[in-house]
């Protein structure tokens, strides 16, 4: 038979109400009574019960945190920092996965579901919306690697995806090259399209350089690999690309290399993430780096406070880039 609350207050010789304070977070209970219940439970090997401890606070001390790139490796990193950032902070992470949902009121309606207190919206592709409809719908959120704005209407902590582009097209001009491309991840996604605002508009103020411009079905491997074999099926690649991905350039890199291509003899490759794997020795990516760790402590510093002050002034985070020289592209001159 499980061990009850009752069991504890009986043989701590207190209340059941008693126990209870004991176990919840800013209840008051003198420190005799909590000595007493804290030893009768470690005896009887008694664990609160998360669930029941919710009908009493009105919190479930569950986040929601949602995604929609599951495809991506980085997101093993992202999540492995959330989970436990989130849990040292005595949090319950919700994943929810929206690979597949177009209508935000949905994602609302299934968080709704299981009440939670919070929601982190980590993700670069989806859309300020959803982000918003959970607002709308008093459901404190943070978006992280959302889209920055000096006018946020929800809490905003990433990096400026614009300026990102422009970092890119600044680090192929150093090189000297004069032909170079844009291979972002979907169209519709705001992180491909503020990547390649900043690329294309750096670009634009040097008239010996020509640029052009193209898109993976998704951020991931394969479609990298795939758009890159189209390109070069086409004939006379860029002499380099920025991919507005790692795992973009991951994939575009092993396109080139079946093609019998140099990197960056041949074709130069930069990308933007840093992701773990791409420090490997067969990969050797250079790339722009987002202090992920950074951006997902500040999302969680801020729906913490959130839970106790649901209205408090809305906050745009930016988090700088900086750039990782590896083995993908030319020295600069």
């Amino acid at each position: 038979m499980a061990i009850t609350l009752k069991d504890v207050a009986r043989k701590a010789g207190v209340s059941s109400s008693a126990v209870s304070r004991t176990f919840t977070d800013g209840a008051s209970v003198s420190d005799a009574t909590r000595l007493k219940v804290e030893r009768a439970a470690l005896e009887l090997g008694y664990t609160p019960n998360a669930l029941a401890s919710s009908l009493t606070t009105g919190r479930t001390r569950l986040i929601g945190l949602v995604s929609n790139n599951f495809h991506n490796p980085i997101f093993l990193e992202i999540f492995d920092l959330f989970t436990r950032g989130l849990q040292e902070c005595g949090l319950r992470p919700l994943l929810v996965n929206l690979s597949d949902e177009k209508d935000p009121a949905q994602s609302v309606r299934m968080l709704q579901q299981y009440s939670v207190d919070g929601v982190i919206v980590a993700s670069s592709t989806l859309t300020p919306a959803f982000a918003e409809a959970f607002k709308n719908a008093d459901i404190p959120v943070v978006h992280s690697f959302g889209r920055h704005t000096s006018t946020p209407t929800v809490h905003v902590v990433g990096i400026d995806n614009i300026e990102g582009g422009r970092v890119a097209a600044r680090q192929l001009i150093s090189r000297g090259y004069t032909g170079v491309a844009f291979l972002g991840g979907p169209v519709e996604a705001t992180s491909t399209q503020d990547r390649m605002e900043g690329f294309l508009n750096e670009i634009a103020q040097h008239a010996s350089i020509s640029a052009s411009y193209s898109f993976a079905d998704a951020y991931s491997f394969e479609a990298g690999r795939k758009e890159m074999l189209r390109l070069l099926a086409l004939g006379s690649p860029a002499q380099a690309y920025f991919c507005g991905d790692d795992v973009l350039s991951i994939g575009a890199l092993s396109a080139l290399r079946d093609s019998e291509l140099k990197v960056p003899e041949d074709v130069g490759i930069i990308g933007l993430n840093d992701m773990e794997m791409a420090g490997w020795d067969n990969i050797n990516l250079t790339t722009i780096s987002q202090p992920i760790e950074q951006i997902i402590n500040s999302s969680i510093e801020l729906i913490v406070a959130m839970l106790d002050e649901p209205d408090r002034y809305l906050e745009a985070r930016l988090f700088p880039t900086t750039v990782v020289e590896r083995g993908t592209l030319k020295p600069a001159l």
